[in-house]
């Protein structure tokens, strides 16, 4: 696979209140930057993170995208706060809200880029279904995962009532839905929620290796597996598979798959030159 070359780290960017974005050597770190919330979603870091999912979008050079949390939380859901404050304009603010955040989770769909989840504490509420629309999650062992929406009395939003069940089914998503208990992070990993557990001392290297390794893959054929999977629900068996057939053809014609079979036909050969 043809390697990206070395670029220098671009200045940490504000992209708005609540989230900074850093772009470098084809990866793209965005930080959810309101620790003193527990990096909960204001209309203000909803609107931020949209736009630096955008950036990502518009930028050629971005091969993979990991979210985090900044301080000891990933992130704890809507900022109840700010919406008990609207008074009787919540229900406006919380439409704005979720209008942009909707957005940004969209994009982690669609980006051709792969999405990691680098989720360093309690996802909860909407930040729970923010780690849910990654494409990978990677979790530290302390991590809690809690729907706690109905503890409030609100429902629950942010497409987790459409990838929770889709994860860990129907009857998980109703308990946790309705008792608002704790998933540990090795229940997460058993239930299939996240992809890899780590302790405190494994956590960094190993996101920093994950999302340097699909930086550096093929960035195309990643995007387009993406769309394959996420939309698969949607298609017979027939028509994924002609689906299938055509990004396989279409995938053979760039200049990732010219690469990337006659790196495997050099391997092969010197295997068989070395058993001779």
């Amino acid at each position: 696979m043809t390697k990206i070359p070395s670029r220098n780290i671009q200045p940490a960017q504000e992209i708005g209140d609540g989230v900074v974005l850093v772009k470098a050597k084809g990866a793209a770190t965005i930080t959810l930057d309101r620790p003193e919330s527990g990096n909960a979603i204001n209309l203000e870091l909803a609107r931020a993170l949209m736009r630096a999912l955008q950036s990502c979008e518009r930028d050629s050079d971005v091969r993979a995208i990991v979210i985090r949390g900044r301080g000891r939380l990933f992130c704890t859901g809507g900022d109840l706060v700010a919406i008990r404050d609207q008074g009787d304009a919540a229900p406006a603010y919380v439409r704005q809200l979720l209008s942009y955040l909707h957005e940004a989770l969209n994009l982690i769909a669609t980006l051709r880029a792969p999405v990691v989840a680098a989720v360093n504490g309690t996802a909860a509420g909407a930040g729970l279904a923010l780690a849910c629309a990654c494409d990978l999650t990677v979790a530290i062992d302390s991590a809690r995962f809690i729907m706690a929406y109905t503890k409030v009395g609100l429902t629950p939003d942010g497409s987790s009532t459409w990838f929770l069940p889709r994860i860990i089914g129907l009857k998980r998503t109703l308990e946790l839905a309705l008792s608002n208990r704790a998933v540990s992070a090795a229940e997460a990993r058993d239930w299939g929620l996240v992809n890899d557990v780590l302790t405190e001392q494994e956590f960094e290297p190993h996101v920093d290796a994950l999302v340097a390794r699909l930086s550096n893959g093929a960035t195309n054929a990643f995007g387009q597996a993406k769309r394959l999977i996420r939309t698969s629900h949607l298609q017979t068996l027939g028509d994924q598979m002609e689906a299938e057939a055509d990004a396989l053809c279409a995938a053979l014609m760039g200049a990732e798959a010219v690469s990337g079979l006659e790196s495997f036909a050099v391997e092969r050969r010197k295997r068989a030159e070395s058993q001779t």
